[in-house]
């Protein structure tokens, strides 16, 4: 988590909310990364995307020069290094009386401090827009795909190295200008911006409004028709630019009226030295919003911009003439080029830009997994209860039987935060508390929560269980389940971030209890989602996941598994669990060591369905820090109760790596199993697979070897 940190931290006093993950707001984070944030202070970025793409390198991304790896900044990992929470939400609005940054989906964020860096979007209608970039990239990767001939609306730079782009990549393509010439800012400019064009063979037309040229049916249009401030901001009463929604600031990046709040990038605008929107611009005015934000939090006078008169900008062709890429210099009324070694210099300081947050190193020392890799492992657990007789053989314990001959389950789960973003936080638990009840066959009905916030002021700790708690309800309501109560606690030391425990009541219907170890000779096991969850969190941590990884697993981890319940129930269901923290192998051996007598299972690996970059990061040596005493489970296939081949060592690893939120592993008759497979994925879970088969022991073959 961003909270947490050493134990000399001094409480936290303020909440600093960053909006947006422009490029001001990425440069400050790698100078905290690198020197240490504002102490005493709780700080969250809030972006639509783990991600941010560098403008400069996004005409060569087009063009297929860069991949988009190569592009990216992640802000996760930005966050983490930097000693910040990071939440992955669409922000809808502010609300000035109250201070709040309000998401889509989700409650609003309470601020003391607010700066934003939200970028922009391109005014207009019909066709594409190619801000924002995200829906932009993915309506180009099918562009690509699809071969297909182009028109770009817009003589500004964006709209003329969109259009070299796109010729650099093969597709047909004509440039749609307002008026007789090009916008790149002087007579020489649009003079030689038009050579670009005509020298890749881009035809370069000025049709009027409302003409058939601008019409959908024509074909694929794309908008690069300037950008203005997401209009949200002037909604809220901030004071805006009117032609372009830029929030109006003082020199010093403070909003005019508004004091503790700032803006930058393209969604602000310093009324007394105003320049136009661009990365060049966001670039110069990092270092002083990163002083300044310093200077605020300390109530200490603020400094004012004073940026040169003009900023070098280059504008390059993608090779769209032939091959090689070119570039125009601009700067002020000053034109240069096109030529290559221009463009060598732009690609040079375009790499250097991002190298600086790819580059950036791991944390110091190891740290223990979170979620439910932070939990005890198995022979502790196995041996303390086993000297005080009690056995934990099923995921809920039934505390009294219904009415209707029914049953009333109850269950316990938690661990400290996963991720920094206390609402998914929040939710992510009580899904993974709840898949306890759900591998029971049972209904949720109540849950009481035991939350342990850091230390910190009161405003600031009452946001944390708000928006803990309301996680936890986003999984409740839709269940018509109860959060019935609970307590809280404070941590002792500041180096401690909030951790999350749920006890979840459930009901089960007549004749529908789940085991552990019903299994019958020739159930096939289905499991309902991918596993790796572990290894991919533990990379994260070492800066060695790529940020659509976790994104990728994020989104299938806070899905709800209440609906596999009743589909399972109705195709004979035997036996269930949840496969969490003592791996796919652990959980197993679990239901065979309930079954009370000799079973067999052979899994299919080759149908197990694994995240992305889950192996990849397990052949490279990583693991969870759970994984090493999960090894034990590993006696399951010496010993022939399991059988898996082709055993390779990262599947090996895989089958002991722990998961949070992991899948509902069932037992089934082999007559029903097909079809219930069927159901599974049709019910919004793709990735569910057919991967073992239970066996009697005249039926297995000789042990698996698990020996490197």
């Amino acid at each position: 988590m961003g909270r947490v940190g050493t134990d000399d931290t001094p409480e936290l006093q303020q909440h600093l909310i960053l909006a947006g993950g422009g490029h001001s707001h990425a440069l400050l984070l790698r100078r905290w990364a690198m020197e240490g944030p504002p102490r005493g202070v709780l700080i969250t970025l809030v972006n639509r995307a783990s991600t941010a793409l560098y403008s400069g390198m996004v005409p060569g991304l087009i063009a297929g020069l860069y991949s988009r790896r190569e592009a990216a900044i992640d802000l996760r990992r930005l966050c983490d290094r930097a000693g910040v929470s990071f939440v992955r939400a669409e922000i809808t609005g502010l609300d000035l009386g109250r201070r709040e940054l309000q998401l889509a989906g989700r409650p609003p964020l309470r601020w003391n401090r607010l700066s934003l860096d939200v970028g922009a979007i391109t005014p207009g209608s019909g066709g594409m827009a190619i801000k924002p970039l995200e829906p932009f990239l993915a309506w180009w990767e099918l562009l690509v795909a699809g071969g297909g001939p182009c028109r770009v609306l817009g003589g500004g730079a964006a709209g003329v190295e969109v259009a070299l782009a796109l010729k650099a990549r093969g597709l047909g393509v004509e440039l749609l200008r307002r008026g007789d010439s090009l916008a790149l800012g002087s007579a020489v400019a649009n003079r030689a911006g038009e050579r670009m064009l005509a020298a890749a063979g881009v035809p370069l037309k000025s049709p009027e409004p409302g003409t058939a040229a601008l019409a959908a049916e024509s074909g694929p249009l794309l908008r690069c028709t300037g950008s203005r401030a997401p209009l949200w901001l002037a909604a809220s009463g901030l004071p805006c630019d009117p032609a372009t929604g830029r929030v109006f600031t003082e020199a010093s990046l403070e909003v005019e009226g508004h004091p503790g709040l700032f803006a930058c990038g393209d969604c602000g605008l310093v009324r007394s030295v105003p320049r136009p929107p661009s990365g060049v611009w966001a670039v110069r005015v990092a270092p002083l919003l990163a002083a300044n934000l310093r200077r605020g939090l300390r109530s200490e006078p603020l400094r004012r911009w004073q940026p040169p008169r003009w900023a070098l900008q280059l504008l390059g062709d993608g090779g769209a003439v032939d091959g090689r890429p070119r570039a125009l210099a601009q700067w002020g009324p000053f034109c240069l080029g096109p030529s290559r070694w221009l463009w060598w210099c732009k690609a040079w300081i375009d790499r250097r830009f991002i190298s600086r947050f790819q580059a950036l190193a791991p944390m110091a020392g190891e740290s223990p997994c979170r979620g439910c890799a932070a939990k005890l492992s198995a022979a502790p657990l196995r041996g303390a209860l086993g000297r005080l007789g009690l056995s934990g053989a099923d995921d809920a314990a039934v505390i009294a039987a219904a009415p209707g001959d029914g049953l009333v389950l109850q269950s316990l789960d938690g661990f400290p935060a996963l991720v920094s973003d206390d609402w998914l936080n929040g939710r992510l638990t009580a899904l993974h508390a709840c898949s306890d009840l759900w591998a029971c066959g049972a209904e949720v009905e109540s849950v009481q929560a035991l939350v342990t916030l850091p230390r910190g002021t009161d405003a600031l700790q009452e946001e944390w269980l708000l928006q803990t708690l309301a996680g936890v309800r986003s999984v409740l309501d839709p269940l018509a389940a109860q959060l019935v109560g609970g307590h809280t606690l404070e941590q002792r030391s500041t180096a401690e971030g909030l951790s999350l425990a749920l006890s979840v009541t459930g009901r089960c219907g007549p004749g529908r209890f789940w085991a552990k170890g019903d299994l019958a000779v020739g159930d096939r096991l289905l499991i309902s989602r991918p596993i790796g969850s572990g290894v991919l969190f533990a990379g994260a941590m070492a800066a060695a996941a790529e940020p659509e990884w976790i994104d990728g697993a994020l989104e299938v981890m806070a899905q709800s598994q209440q609906p596999l319940v009743e589909l399972l129930a109705a195709h004979g269901c035997r036996a269930c669990t949840d496969v969490t923290g003592f791996g796919l192998l652990g959980h197993l051996g679990e239901m065979l060591r309930a079954a009370g007598k000799p079973l067999r299972v052979e899994l299919k690996l080759g149908a197990l369905p694994v995240f992305p970059g889950a192996l990849e990061l397990l052949e490279r040596g990583f693991a969870s820090s759970l994984a090493p005493a999960n090894r034990s489970a590993w006696l399951e296939l010496e010993s022939g109760r399991v059988q898996a081949e082709p055993l390779t060592p990262p599947l090996r690893e895989l089958l002991v790596d722990p998961q949070t939120c992991g899948p509902l592993l069932a037992s089934l008759p082999a007559a029903a199993a097909e079809a219930a497979l069927l159901a599974v994925r049709a019910a919004g879970f793709p990735r569910a697979e057919l991967i073992g088969t239970v066996l009697s022991p005249q039926q297995t073959g000789r042990p698996t070897s698990v020996r490197p």
